[in-house]
């Protein structure tokens, strides 16, 4: 009893003394040159995993088990403090700026670089951008952050909707003029989602991007993803909840309003008894979800960071919807003093169920299945339902079903799974020498149901008892890179040098399959062979490789002077048997002005640094096998049986070889003011010559099935200007504000085409029987609009010069310019009618924070860039819906508007559907409160921040459409991120959203 009484007694004492002896210390932490207060500086109890950070006012507060020990104080761009407690209670630090390391580093290829040492054109993006509001993509966060990158997407609103990145205009015509995506090494990988990304950096000219050779010409995205930091595990979750409306809706005619437009073409048309309105019906409340879990940590020899994401969208148009779930994992060891092994993991599984929209047009009922422009063009005196219960079929124009049918019992779903696994290995072989090996895998699956039901009446639906499509494509990726860096100061300078090899192999598999005619919809696209008549199955294989050696030399000189020059031989099979190979190379100057004594004397200049670089890079981006003789399949029936064959489809072309961009960049670096003011200023000039290009021109008696093949014949040029300037306009202890703004302009034209002729396109819808919208032609931009030039409404007698009336026109009807003097309307009065390219692109950022508020304010917009409104082109031709402009329309009494009177007529692509494009937008806006470190403390917590902030809240535009935003990808299909010619055409987009976005962000 008595030994317990004692055990008692010396467990009060110690637990007593333990009390005693903890010591709480709190302080504040500013920076010694300014005095303004610095947050989230990182404080550590050194040798322990005790640790805490300063709040927005430098304050931080921390508890200790002893009275001593050492508290290390560390931030980015100053030097770290170890301070001995002593006993204090009260500890306040001033941090003095560190020189060596206040300069930014940024990612290139293969290394990175101090960002005053870089002497190519490179735009960084950092994660605070990314995640300034919520996106599906990382690549959208890059809208309007960098100078010379121009990204949309391809679909509006759509959820699931892929996206479309230039970089310096359009540089290819056939191949792709998508950037070069490489996230932490791995190149032509998936991009991850925006919260774990630690950076983005944009290479743009020649001299940051010929180190990847055939793949640089259309610039490279490097995306860092977060790693572990030594310390304590700390635990991060974000998420977030958005409401999204459409942006716009098109002012439409009502049911009386209709029936009276309808009778001035028709006097028998009869009034139906409803009164519908499509787009109410159609568009609903769109709902976003987003939520991301994280943990990172790290010890002396090993750190970690992995994340799990969940992201779901309902649209607005009703039964459109998107979700995916996503991970990624980081793991970097230092196995030995030598010897460092790394990790990256990353995979998502994505399920898209979608409604059709941007109908190519092509089915024989006139594009009956897309839904947002039948939702305009439907007769609004119809319901939903006829009389007999079926759905209702447009009554005038083509033979469509209405668009709430086909939203509702039409099935389009996609299922996305993607892979990434990269390992990579470092090792000092040397001081001053280092290996590099990595190999790296993905793979993307997909699945594709497409099923449309016999309720459908026209839209493949009725007629055929029910279709269903189902499809597969697989992609795997192996990638092995292996290179030596060197590094070695030489007197005043300091030479590093690289040196490797990569192999890449990429493989794709695709099988679709289909039927028709079935006996029950309810199995939609899951019972193929319940259908009667069965479609003729496709497959295929296709596989790539490119094999390259690379090396990169970097000499700085005493701090003044720097030289790059890199060379890249590349080899791929996609090319011909004499074109495998090719070699690009790359130089770039700098000087660093503001460390010559003639400038260091100028207190107002920080840093001033001139770049110039020239070099050629590739575009290799076509399918494999474009170059070889090939044969397609054809059926044909012999004896009453169907038999299949083979006919020739395309020559060979043993002499196709890769487009080649020669590139020169000019640019400044200017810091005003102790880095107050931050400038940048860029002129690039590129050439891209031996264009790959369809030729025609083989004669049709050669027999193959497709005349058209590949060769290198004409030159593009793109030239233009960017400018980047970042300020600091105010900081005080409890106020900042800061400004980010970037300007940049492009002009491309046509040096050269195939014999200097014109080339002519056709991006219209397939049931508007149209064969020319677009033209390419020497001297002028890429994609070009070609029609007729609208003159205004004939008011009847005599014709105004230089104009001409189509057959059978009289009062009231169009006049167009009669270019060939012939004195009436023919093709050869056709003749470029707009530009859609833009003149110039535009992005300001506001920041401003006071005490533990926060506000981002953010505009985009660019000016210039016409539309070709195919949606008007449909709407004012007298077989469907239209807006009330129409009610303006020529009649004997009213004859002062510029509409033609009502009739039904043919599709004429005009001027007269030319619309300037130019907007600017509010694309964020967000405020946040973070709370006060005392608050969080009691919570048990680093951070909890929480923000609401609203996107595409407001457009300023004279574009009478939905959205000056669009890209609809024309009549032959596909993804738009490949064509660069179809720019600028509007037709059944999915409307573009405006939200609003509630966030939460926690930290342990």
């Amino acid at each position: 009893m008595k030994l317990k009484s004692n055990l008692t007694l010396i467990t009060l004492l110690l637990f007593s003394f333990a009390l005693f002896s903890q010591t709480k210390i709190t302080g504040k932490v500013t920076d010694g040159a300014t005095g303004d207060p610095l947050p989230q500086v990182t404080i550590q109890v050194k040798g322990t995993s005790l640790g805490t950070t300063t709040d927005f006012d430098g304050n931080y507060a921390i508890t200790l088990k002893s009275k001593s020990g050492t508290l290390v104080f560390n931030y980015l761009g100053y030097k770290n403090q170890e301070i001995k407690t002593d006993g204090k209670s009260i500890i306040n630090v001033t941090m003095i700026e560190d020189a060596s390391t206040l300069d930014e580093i940024v990612v290139v290829g293969y290394g990175t670089r101090k960002k005053s040492d870089v002497t190519g054109a490179v735009s960084s993006v950092k994660s605070e951008e990314l995640n300034a509001f919520p996106v599906l993509n990382a690549g959208q966060a890059l809208q309007g952050r960098a100078a010379g990158v121009v990204v949309q997407s391809n679909n509006g609103g759509e959820p699931g909707a892929p996206i479309k990145i230039q970089i310096r205009g359009n540089t290819s015509i056939n191949a792709s003029s998508a950037p070069l995506i490489v996230v932490d090494g791995f190149v032509g990988a998936v991009m991850p989602q925006p919260n774990d990304i630690e950076s983005i950096e944009v290479l743009k000219d020649a001299s940051a991007t010929a180190i990847y050779g055939s793949r640089g010409s259309n610039g490279v995205v490097l995306v860092t993803t977060k790693k572990g930091k030594k310390g304590r595990l700390s635990i991060e979750f974000n998420t977030n909840y958005s409401v999204q409306n459409t942006s716009n809706k098109l002012d439409l005619l009502d049911a009386n309003e209709f029936a009276t437009y309808q009778k001035l073409i028709n006097s028998n048309y009869i009034q139906q008894s409803e009164n519908t309105d499509w787009q109410d019906l159609l568009y609903t409340t769109g709902l976003t979800e987003n939520h991301q879990f994280s943990f990172s940590g790290g010890t002396d020899k090993i750190n970690f960071y992995a994340s799990a994401t969940y992201f779901n969208q309902d649209g607005v148009i009703m039964n459109s919807n998107f979700n995916r779930l996503s991970f990624l994992t980081n793991i970097d060891a230092q196995v030995t003093d030598k010897l460092t092994l790394g990790l990256n993991l990353f995979g998502s599984r994505g399920a898209k169920n979608g409604v059709p929209t941007q109908s190519t047009g092509e089915t024989a009922n006139g594009g009956g299945d897309d839904v947002v422009s039948l939702t305009f063009r439907f007769s609004p005196d119809l319901g939903i339902k006829d009389a007999n219960g079926l759905n209702t079929v447009n009554n005038i124009g083509d033979d469509v079903d209405n668009p709430y049918a086909i939203a509702n019992e039409s099935v389009n779903e996609a299922k996305t799974d993607n892979f990434r696994a990269n390992f990579y290995a470092n090792y000092d072989i040397l001081e001053n020498l280092t290996f590099k090996t990595t190999a790296g895998f993905s793979s993307t699956n997909e699945t594709e149901g497409l099923f449309r039901p016999s309720t459908l009446i026209t839209t493949a639906g009725g007629n055929t008892g029910g279709r269903a499509i189902v499809g597969s494509f697989k992609r795997t990726n192996i990638l092995s890179e292996n290179y030596l860096t060197y590094n070695k100061e030489i007197g005043k300078g300091n030479l590093t040098l690289l040196a490797g090899y990569s192999y890449q192999k990429n493989s794709t598999q695709r099988f679709a399959a289909g039927a028709q005619g079935f006996t029950s919809d309810s199995f939609s696209y899951h019972n193929l062979e319940g259908g009667a008549v069965q479609l003729i199955p496709t497959s295929s294989l296709t596989e790539s490789e490119i094999q390259s050696q690379f090396g990169r030399l970097n000499f700085d000189y005493d701090d003044r002077f720097l030289l790059t020059a890199t060379v890249r031989r590349d080899g791929a099979s996609n090319f011909a048997a004499n074109e495998k190979y090719a070699i690009f190379p790359s130089a770039a100057l700098g000087w660093k002005m503001s460390n010559e004594k003639f400038i260091q004397d100028i207190e107002a200049i920080t840093n001033l640094k001139l770049r110039a670089s020239y070099g050629v890079t590739g575009n290799q981006a076509i399918s494999p096998y474009q170059s070889l003789a090939r044969f397609n399949n054809i059926y044909s029936v012999l004896n009453g049986q169907t038999v299949s064959a083979v006919t020739p489809d395309q020559a060979a072309n043993p002499n196709l070889k890769w487009e080649s961009s020669y590139q020169t960049n000019i640019g400044v670096d200017l810091s005003l003011l102790d880095n107050k003011i931050s400038l940048s200023l860029d002129y690039y000039n590129i050439d891209t010559k031996d264009l790959i290009i369809n030729d025609s021109s083989q004669p049709e008696y050669f027999g193959f099935l497709t005349p058209a093949s590949l060769r290198n014949v004409g030159e593009v040029n793109n030239k233009g200007f960017e400018i980047s300037i970042n300020t600091r306009n105010i900081s005080t202890e409890n106020f900042r504000w800061t400004t980010d703004f970037n300007w940049s302009t492009n002009k491309n034209k046509f040096v050269t085409l195939l014999d200097g002729q014109d080339i002519f396109l056709d991006a219209s819808p397939g049931y508007f029987n149209i064969d020319r919208t677009h033209v390419l032609r020497e001297g002028e931009a890429v994609g070009v609009f070609w029609g007729y030039e609208y003159k205004g409404v004939y008011q009847g007698g005599s014709l105004p010069a230089g104009t001409a009336l189509l057959p059978g026109a009289a009062a009231g009807d169009q006049l167009f310019a009669d270019v060939d003097g012939s004195g009436d309307i023919s093709p050869s009065d056709q003749k470029i009618i707009g530009d859609p390219n833009a003149d110039w692109s535009i992005g300001i950022t506001n920041n401003f924070t006071y005490k533990n508020f926060d506000l981002n304010i953010f505009f985009q917009g660019v000016n210039g860039g016409d539309i070709m409104n195919l949606t008007n082109v449909q709407l004012f031709n007298g077989d469907s819906n239209a807006t009330k402009d129409i009610l303006n329309s020529w009649t004997p009494s009213n004859t002062n508007t510029n509409i033609p009177r009502a009739k039904l007529r043919g599709k004429e692509i005009s001027s007269r559907f030319v619309e300037d494009g130019s907007y600017i937008r509010l694309k964020n806006i967000a405020l946040g409160y973070t709370f006060p470190q005392e608050v969080t403390e009691k919570l048990g917590m680093d951070n909890v921040r929480l923000s609401i902030s609203g996107q595409n809240l407001l457009t300023f535009t004279n574009y009478s459409g939905l959205d000056p935003e669009v890209s609809y990808f024309g009549s032959g299909g596909g993804n738009s991120s490949d064509n660069n010619t179809f720019n600028g055409f509007d037709f059944g987009n999915y409307p573009t959203v405006k939200s609003v976005n509630f966030s939460l962000n926690i930290r342990f």
